[in-house]
C-alpha cells in the first residue's frame, strides 16, 4: 500500500505539495453541525482524542490553531485552506468534542444607536 504523505506531486519547494481540497475532506462538502458561521468562535476543549478518533494532519493542525478562541474565517485564514474544508474538519473536530463552537453575538443585542449617541455626545462634552 502506498503512502500519500510520501506520494503527493509536489510542484516546487516553496509550494508545497498539490492535495486536492476534497481529498482533505474525504469528499465531504457539507459539515456535519450547521452551528458555523464565519463568525462563529472556535476553542479547542483540551480533551485528548481518543484513538477511534482517526485524526489527520489537517485536524491536527486545525487544532492547534484553536488554543486559543479564534473565528472560523480567522482560522481558515492561518490554515491556507478553503473556508468549506476547514468546516468540515471543524465539524470533525466538533463530533469528537475536541472543539467548543460559540456563536457570533446577533446584532439585536448590540446597544441600540440611541445609546451609542449618548456616548458620543457625552464624549465631546468632556
Amino acid at each position: 500500500m502506498s503512502d500519500p504523505v510520501n506520494d503527493m506531486e509536489w510542484i516546487d519547494e516553496e509550494a508545497g505539495p498539490v492535495v486536492r481540497p476534497y481529498a482533505m475532506t474525504g469528499g465531504r462538502t457539507i459539515p456535519s453541525s450547521t452551528a458555523f458561521d464565519l463568525m462563529s468562535m472556535v476553542v479547542a476543549t483540551g480533551a485528548t482524542p481518543s484513538p477511534r478518533a482517526h485524526l489527520s494532519s489537517e485536524h491536527r493542525r486545525l487544532l492547534g490553531l484553536v488554543g486559543r478562541a479564534r473565528p472560523i474565517v480567522e482560522v481558515a485564514s492561518d490554515a491556507g485552506l478553503p473556508l468549506g474544508v476547514v468546516k468540515v474538519l471543524l465539524g470533525d473536530l466538533l463530533d469528537h468534542g475536541l472543539i467548543l463552537v460559540r456563536q457570533p453575538i446577533p446584532a439585536a443585542t448590540s446597544p441600540a444607536q440611541s445609546l451609542l449617541l449618548e456616548v458620543i455626545n457625552g464624549i465631546r462634552a468632556l
